[in-house]
């Protein structure tokens, strides 16, 4: 498998960044474990990121908390590997750890300048690099979840910029004016093999060994490779996160006409969701949609 970019996409390739002005945001998450599956192994996140000024003592009358303008918001997907009590905990250990970098950043609120974009992106591939050394060391502690790993596809949104970081083989799409683009790529055996050119598009969609992930947090070694975007937001668009519990179930026609059909994103997940049981179920299936207004 090629490297992944060092560096976010050129101009070239990916779309424009837009000036920079507020835009309002309004995200959900679901996850279910699926119609086959017992339990399940997903997690996710949506966190907004703001600045807030607590007031101890003061001779002028005022509220206790100043909040200012939000710095941001966080979308996250893990998908666990490893059987299910390593997969759920690899995935869930991502998520707090993840959690937990963006928090410290913010009390050290100066050393997350979301206008140094190459800051932004170091910041986040610090915290993947957390989160996988977190694994690794939980799984020497544990050794009934040796071996456990997890996907993790996570966009941080700052004004109208849009960071992906990533790794596995969940998705990030962006929606914009009924197009839907994958800003991702699946890190897959078969994957690799279709960028080769040794299968086709549908003869991967099919495979056997499509779900065998070749870079992912955790596992049996450390020293995970990290995919970054850099995209650039204007009004109307949509992104969307999701397990592969949702992609092999759907296509990417079906996911655009949904995120169409469907502009609030807690409905649009709830749909999706159904959908994706609908056609079988087979695997746990997380979506997260958030939509720029």
């Amino acid at each position: 498998m090629p490297e992944s970019p060092a560096e976010p996409r050129s101009a070239e390739d990916t779309l424009p960044l837009a000036p920079a002005a507020r835009l309002a945001v309004k995200a959900f998450g679901r996850t279910d474990p699926g119609r086959v599956r017992a339990g399940n192994e997903d997690h996710f996140l949506v966190a907004e990121l703001s600045r807030s000024l607590q007031v101890r003592q003061t001779s002028l009358p005022q509220p206790e908390t100043h909040h200012g303008r939000s710095r941001g918001h966080v979308l996250l997907v893990a998908d666990g590997m490893g059987g299910h009590a390593g997969g759920e905990v690899a995935s869930a250990l991502t998520v707090e750890t993840v959690e937990a970098f963006i928090v410290e950043l913010l009390r050290r609120f100066s050393n997350l300048k979301t206008e140094d974009e190459q800051g932004v992106l170091a910041d986040l591939r610090e915290a993947v690099e957390q989160a996988d050394a977190r694994i690794l060391e939980e799984a020497q502690e544990r050794p009934e979840l040796a071996g456990m790993g997890t996907t993790l596809t996570m966009a941080f949104a700052s004004g109208r910029r849009l960071f992906v970081i990533h790794a596995g083989d969940s998705r990030c799409y962006l929606h914009r004016a009924g197009h839907l683009e994958r800003l991702t790529e699946d890190h897959t055996l078969v994957a690799e093999m279709a960028a080769r050119g040794e299968i086709g598009t549908e003869e991967a969609r099919r495979h056997p060994r499509r779900h065998v992930v070749t870079n992912a947090l955790g596992g049996h070694c450390g020293g995970v490779r990290v995919e970054v975007h850099l995209v650039g937001l204007i009004e109307g668009d949509a992104v969307l996160l999701c397990s592969d519990g949702l992609t092999d179930m759907l296509d990417d026609r079906r996911l655009a006409d949904m995120l169409a059909a469907e502009p609030d994103p807690e409905s649009a997940c709830a749909r999706l969701i159904a959908e994706a049981n609908e056609a079988g179920g087979r695997d746990n299936v997380t979506a997260v949609v958030a939509r720029w207004s």
